[in-house]
């Protein structure tokens, strides 16, 4: 994958609408960013879910940041390969490499 964002825009949902320099779009929702996070934490809940999926036994305690709706804050990119997404929860460490924006969530929540 050798294309490059031309544009990165919002539309009214909050959502990120990629233009990529061979004329391809992709849309992210907020929600699809935070779950496809690529971090070593996010990755690690994932497996840990998949593994040995938690018991229900009381209602899980949430922050103030978690309970409120999840916006993108800011959007940065680090060097030419990747941006770094701040969320409203707080949460900001995973690199999203630009072949996983082309890619699309399809293709993410596929692994």
């Amino acid at each position: 994958m050798n294309s490059q964002p031309t544009a990165i825009t919002r539309d009214p949902s909050g959502a990120i609408l990629i233009q990529w320099d061979d004329a391809t779009e992709t849309r992210w929702s907020v929600f699809q960013l935070r779950k496809a996070c690529p971090c070593a934490t996010c990755r690690e809940k994932k497996r840990a879910t998949v593994e040995a999926p938690p018991k229900p036994t009381m209602l899980p305690v949430i922050s103030a940041a978690e309970a409120r709706p999840l916006r993108i804050e800011s959007m940065r990119p680090v060097g030419n390969y990747a941006y770094s997404i701040t969320f409203s929860d707080g949460h900001n460490t995973g690199l999203f490499t630009l072949p996983m924006l082309y890619g699309g969530y399809d293709a993410v929540a596929d692994k």
